[in-house]
């Protein structure tokens, strides 16, 4: 019902069958495009999408924006396609069912704690596992005093988290952060993959479709067929989503990425997981040229 505004879903309108096909015309155009592949040779190169179990209810995260509107009322929701303005929304059917509803609760909740004084709030993610039945909350704010307490029993009864966490940052684009807090709970979130068990901070990015994921992980270990010893990189590498996989393949795996707090996640993780990954901090561009010979190389940059 919201894919005609929000921003968040914009394939919805187009059956998922015709989704499939779009993505991989997509590649191909790419591949024709800008890497300048022959027609015939990109479209032999391109394989099917592998398609999801669950078209609908599939999302372990939703990000939502705030805002205030002329009378002073505090606003929660997520944003319209190219637009800054917010789309109030009771429920968001691509979410897991345990926080599809997050939206309205929370809505009631902030504004409830906002009555009296602006909390600096600007952007609030929920983080839920069908797995592990994690569900983290975690509010971006700007530094500065923050009611910790208050925030956290009222957010406890709106929803039933298991980790209640504060980012400090900058608002804007460049998102830059100041720290994080755990307000209640366990402050990180955590969810189990290809057999692996990922922590994950607030900052830090994960694959939003679990099964999905899984499916990849899948595809880059058949395609590349790692042997023991195989020297692989795994760039814009995340929280080891490949890295740890590879690694518990037999592969040598040198893990490049530039944002500290999966740099962290990622090291937790290769050691929870008793995997060892040479985990470089730093932009993937820049140090690619000087990670040396490779038998493999496994690319999953954001979409930037």
């Amino acid at each position: 019902p919201y894919a005609e505004v929000c921003g968040g879903c914009p394939w919805q309108n187009i059956a998922y069958a015709a989704q499939l096909e779009a993505k991989r015309a997509n590649v191909v155009s790419a591949l024709v495009r800008t890497a300048r592949f022959e027609r015939n040779a990109a479209e032999e190169l391109v394989s099917a999408c592998l398609p999801s179990k669950r078209e609908m209810g599939y999302r372990n995260k939703i990000e939502l924006g705030t805002a205030r509107n002329g009378a002073g009322r505090f606003l929660l929701g997520f944003r319209k396609e190219d637009s800054h303005d917010l789309v109030a929304v009771e429920s968001c059917p691509v979410a897991h069912a345990a926080i599809a509803k997050a939206p309205k609760a929370l809505r009631g909740a902030l504004g409830y704690l906002q009555r009296s004084q602006d909390l600096g709030i600007f952007r609030v993610g929920v983080r839920h596992s069908m797995r592990t039945h994690d569900m983290e909350i975690a509010l971006w704010t700007e530094p500065g005093a923050f009611p910790r307490k208050a925030v956290a029993a009222t957010l406890e009864s709106a929803l039933k988290a298991t980790s209640i966490v504060r980012v400090m940052a900058d608002p804007g684009k460049a998102r830059k952060i100041k720290g994080v807090e755990a307000l209640s709970g366990k402050g990180f979130w955590e969810e189990d993959m290809a057999g692996n068990r990922f922590r994950t901070s607030a900052p830090s990015f994960f694959q939003v479709n679990t099964a999905q994921a899984e499916k990849l992980i899948d595809a880059v270990l058949e395609g590349l067929g790692v042997s023991d010893g195989d020297v692989v990189a795994d760039l814009y590498a995340g929280g080891g989503t490949f890295s740890v996989p590879l690694a518990k393949a037999g592969a040598d795996v040198l893990a490049v990425e530039s944002a500290s707090s999966s740099v962290r996640d990622l090291r937790r993780n290769a050691d929870a997981n008793s995997v060892y990954v040479e985990v470089i901090g730093g932009d993937s561009a820049r140090e690619l040229p000087m990670l040396g010979d490779l038998d493999a190389l496994v690319v999953d940059p954001p979409r930037a």
